[in-house]
């Protein structure tokens, strides 16, 4: 009798994770990656500014006051007090940045897990947190960035712990809501029905389901945040001068609208440029991150 042999067992290929879908999908996302390249040209240029431009951003001309771009060799021309407005730019683009991200990512730390801890445990807990953002919640964003840096003193710490108290009730709201599905979902009664802590089961199954839906939100509040930043620098109530800032800048030319509206645009400009692709980047990591997608 002849033996009989089985087949060959078929390896069967794993599906790929989720990170290896996002990225596949920001692959295929033309507009998504230039406006990323736009970002990482903007912080590259940002961080080797002394290697772009020879120009002191802090040294002045009165001789050379508003001239326009290409004059001595002033790529973009120069502002009110004579300095160079490319190398302006450049080393404004630090402080614009770091007031943009630095304090979606304070509100991200704090915002995230007082929603966590509101949608985890809910009853009185969810009720003291939640009632306390709804406070914040009464005041225009714009307004209540306002009045916090007002009362603490212009600054560039005054502008962060404004923007982020701004930002924190937006971002618990999110998280609490995301943790709230999350938690009634059965596979979290099942691992607090084995005997787990609810700080493993917030670690190991809660936090993971939550992050994407909150780090997708946080990212859309930069560009808010970069643009609420250089309005408290417009008024004064943000990065001080002599250190560059975009909003500092359009502070100081909008005496010259009129003598060079070319000039006294380009902060203004760079605002709407950054801006908006933190707002298109954001938008492109909400639908690679889509699951139902």
């Amino acid at each position: 009798m002849s033996a009989v042999h089985s087949p060959a067992a078929v390896p069967v290929a794993s599906p790929p994770g989720y990170l290896h879908t996002i990225a596949r999908r920001l692959q295929h996302d033309y507009l998504t990656l230039f406006f990323i390249a736009v970002l990482v040209l903007t912080v590259l240029a940002a961080c080797c500014a002394p290697l772009l431009t020879h120009y002191d951003p802090f040294a002045t001309g009165l001789l050379g006051r508003l001239k326009p771009p290409g004059w001595q060799g002033h790529l973009l021309g120069t502002d009110d007090l004579g300095r160079d407005m490319f190398t302006r730019l450049l080393y404004g683009a630090r402080m614009s940045l770091v007031m943009g991200v630095m304090p979606v990512a304070l509100a991200l730390a704090i915002g995230g897990t007082l929603g966590l801890l509101a949608g985890f445990y809910g009853g009185a807990v969810n009720m003291a947190i939640m009632r306390t953002m709804d406070v914040f919640y009464a005041f225009p964003s714009v307004l209540l960035a306002v009045a916090i840096s007002g009362m603490i003193g212009g600054g560039m710490t005054s502008g962060l712990t404004a923007l982020t108290l701004v930002f924190i009730p937006s971002l618990c709201r999110i998280a609490e809501t995301a943790t709230a599905q999350v938690r009634a979902l059965d596979f979290v009664e099942a691992a607090q029905a084995t005997g787990a802590s609810s700080l493993s089961v917030i670690v190991a199954h809660v936090l993971g389901n939550v992050l994407p839906a909150v780090f997708v939100f946080a990212s859309s509040l930069i560009s808010v945040s970069v643009l609420l930043a250089a309005g408290l620098s417009f008024l004064g109530l943000g990065v001080q001068p002599p250190t560059p800032d975009w909003g500092q800048m359009l502070a100081g030319l909008r005496q010259a609208i009129y003598l060079q509206p070319l000039v006294c645009a380009l902060p203004g400009l760079a605002i709407c440029i950054v801006s908006f692709s933190f707002n298109m980047v954001s938008d492109g990591l909400r639908h690679a991150m889509d699951i139902r997608a």
